[in-house]
């Protein structure tokens, strides 16, 4: 009963404001049209993965909880923005470097890393996100399925 009761108190104090928070700034983004304006700055660089400009939206979700970037690929899934191949691509991100707030300030901070090394150690999920979303694109083409 114990780590349940841990578990049920990690969920709601750490996960569930980062991903209210990752949902909050998106949300944001579409009301105030901001979206538009990230999707066509954006565009170029997301083009790379094979991604519209408005996936960055999954990408910002995801860097504050991997669970809200998840779940903005799958909003944007169900609305016709993204396709399924366009999917499976931000999911690496989401799973490589989502939640990297919370993580940074829970671990590299708290555990007192020599501050020489404290960006080398938010870099590095972010280039292995990119190199995933590479890699996935180049699977997904040989695959046929974009």
């Amino acid at each position: 009963m114990g780590g349940a009761k841990g578990g049920f108190y990690i969920a709601v104090e750490q996960i569930l404001p980062a991903m209210i928070l990752g949902y909050v700034i998106v949300e944001f983004l579409e009301i105030t049209g901001l979206m538009d304006l990230v999707g066509k700055l954006f565009g170029p660089v997301m083009g790379i993965f094979g991604l519209p400009g408005a996936a960055v939206a999954v990408l910002i979700s995801a860097f504050f909880a991997k669970a809200a970037g998840a779940a903005t690929a799958a909003n944007m899934f169900a609305q016709g923005i993204i396709t399924a191949a366009q999917a499976t691509i931000l999911i690496m991100p989401c799973m490589l470097m989502g939640t990297l707030v919370g993580h940074y300030a829970r671990i590299i901070l708290v555990s007192d890393v020599n501050p020489k090394y404290r960006k080398v150690m938010l870099a590095v999920p972010l280039f292995t996100s990119l190199v995933a979303m590479l890699v996935m694109r180049l699977v997904l083409t040989l695959a046929g399925a974009m």
